[in-house]
């Protein structure tokens, strides 16, 4: 039995389903967390930043929502520009973030990436 971790994500994406779905084949127990429900505090957005490797990689530049936001919103390049935009549309962040008790924080789904962190 592995350690519990938390799965942040939406409760209909896709890509987070899956990434559960893993989890329970592979007797992972997890807390979800839909984080339009439940804001994710700007503290932990910052540090998720940071582990991402800056505030550009942990935006889904790929989502409609970013492609929907006005040149001036997707010209944001400071922690409170991100912050601000998070706050307004939370679908920004890449999904699902997964938060190991021990381990470093993950974004995305990988079968392979989960097994290595969690296996």
């Amino acid at each position: 039995m592995t350690t519990p971790v938390t799965i942040y994500g939406l409760k209909r994406c896709s890509t987070c389903v899956k990434a559960t779905k893993w989890l329970e084949a592979n007797g992972v127990a997890y807390t979800f967390v839909d984080y339009r429900d439940n804001p994710v505090p700007s503290a932990t957005l910052v540090e998720w930043a940071q582990a991402a490797g800056g505030w550009e990689k942990l935006i889904n530049r790929a989502s409609t929502t970013w492609r929907n936001l006005s040149d001036t919103e997707k010209a944001a390049n400071t922690p409170e520009a991100f912050l601000a935009l998070i706050s307004q549309a939370p679908t920004l962040v890449k999904r699902p973030v997964l938060v190991p008790a021990t381990g470093p924080v993950m974004f995305g789904f990988s079968e392979k990436k989960y097994s290595e962190a969690l296996g």
